[in-house]
């Protein structure tokens, strides 16, 4: 068997171990094990859906169906329970979901693919400027979002709005905003709203080239024109700063920067500084898309709470601060830092109000599952009109003469035939 997995397209070396030895690891592991061979059955499908390397549903059929593959046990399951004809067709489905959802990302056909495609959007969300508030929330959104790709092992991952509004420390309705404008730059897509307990699946993308034509106002992942707001101090060259996303995600979350200490702004501030190679509040600002007087106030506070060190008129990270990949904040500053701002404790008190409304919402869905229980319980039966007995089951003869002329056919609801037809009544 192993010689015939090996002659058909689109399968790595991972992806053939899943198919041929199941899910070993216990990877794909569901609450239950049909919810954990769907998940198994998935992953293949997106294995084989590759562009350029697609299987055929013949050959999706013979590897799950015809084939002893361990991979395929929930297939054949399936088969024997509801037939033949409704597996081909839930195959062919999940099939063609799985191309639907490679088509809005590249070629990936393992963990460092996967890995490359990461990094390449990082690259991408880094070498653009986020002007604005909204610039700075849909920064953080990415930030975390690439976070959570990386440990998915891919571009699509699953997250709540809540669990978004934790790691990038702001509140929920801030998030939701967020999302809407990042689908609308088209930097992510929403593979399938979250239902129940179940969180949304996700999958980031690098949004296509805008025309030259359309209106040059900055947009999330647009580099302002100049004149615009977060322009100030853009030079036509490049600066050379950016702001580290890696670096961001350590800091954005902390109660040091929330929105009454450092803020947003702070932390993209924080995340573009290098121990070395010291850059003005121009090139910051350029680099950022924030205002020279927000730089120069944020970079003051910053220098105040020992986050930033400014010699000469450039600003550097501080050398305790900084480690192999940037940015290594040290939590016992922070912490006296959000204590002397007045910020100390609040992302615990946003965490515990995201805890209290997860448990009332399994609270409220375990209430309604109960009151639907019960009115099927104690719903009413439905009336019988005609009473058992009047009709003989042997023989079909009409007992009751009262009953004669009606149509009995449904002994919940006779009717009389009142158009003069001929009628199959009972007499």
């Amino acid at each position: 068997m192993t010689e015939w997995v090996q002659g058909l397209p689109g399968l790595s070396g991972r992806a053939r171990r899943l198919l041929l030895e199941g899910d070993t690891d216990g990877r794909y592991a569901g609450r239950t094990p049909a919810d954990s061979g769907y998940r198994l059955t998935m992953a293949l499908a997106v294995a084989v859906s590759q562009p350029g390397r697609e299987w055929t549903l013949a050959q999706w059929w013979e590897a799950l169906v015809l084939r002893p593959t361990a991979g395929g046990a929930w297939a054949r399951s399936l088969r024997s329970r509801k037939g033949e004809r409704y597996a081909e067709g839930k195959l062919a489905g999940m099939l063609d979901k799985a191309r639907a959802f490679v088509g809005t990302s590249g070629t990936i056909v393992c963990r460092a693919d996967a890995m490359v495609a990461i990094a390449r959007l990082r690259a991408a969300v880094e070498a653009v400027v986020w002007p604005g508030p909204g610039g700075g929330t849909d920064l953080k959104n990415l930030t975390a979002r690439l976070l959570l790709a990386e440990q998915a092992g891919g571009l699509g991952h699953e997250v709540s709005v809540r669990q978004l509004a934790e790691l990038m420390g702001c509140a929920r309705s801030t998030v939701e905003a967020s999302n809407g404008r990042l689908r609308a730059a088209r930097w992510l897509v929403l593979v399938a709203a979250g239902t129940g307990e179940h969180s949304s699946t996700w999958s980031l993308r690098i949004p296509p080239a805008e025309s030259e034509d359309q209106d040059s106002c900055a947009r999330p992942g647009h580099r302002p024109a100049s004149g615009e707001r977060g322009a100030e101090g853009v030079p036509e060259m490049h600066t050379g700063v950016e702001v580290s996303t890696r670096a961001l995600g350590t800091v954005m979350s902390t109660d040091a920067c929330h929105h009454y200490a450092h803020g947003t702004s702070g932390a993209r501030i924080l995340a573009a500084l290098d121990p070395l190679d010291g850059a003005d509040v121009e090139r910051l600002a350029a680099a950022t898309g924030l205002h020279r007087t927000t730089v120069r106030r944020r970079v003051d506070k910053l220098v105040e709470d020992g986050l930033a060190e400014e010699a000469d008129g450039l600003v550097y990270l501080p050398s305790r601060l900084a480690g192999d990949e940037g940015l290594r904040p040290d939590p016992d500053q922070l912490d006296q830092v959000a204590l002397a701002r007045g910020t100390a404790g609040l992302g615990e008190r946003r965490r515990k109000r995201h805890r209290d409304q997860r448990r009332f919402y399994r609270q409220w869905l375990s209430e309604r599952t109960q009151r639907a229980g019960e009115r099927c319980r104690y719903a009413r039966p439905r009336l019988r009109l005609v009473p058992e007995g009047v009709v003989d089951e042997s023989t079909g003869e009409l007992r009751d003469t009262a009953w004669r002329g009606w149509i009995i056919d449904d002994p919940y609801r006779p009717t009389w035939p009142d158009d003069g037809s001929p009628q199959a009544v009972c007499g």
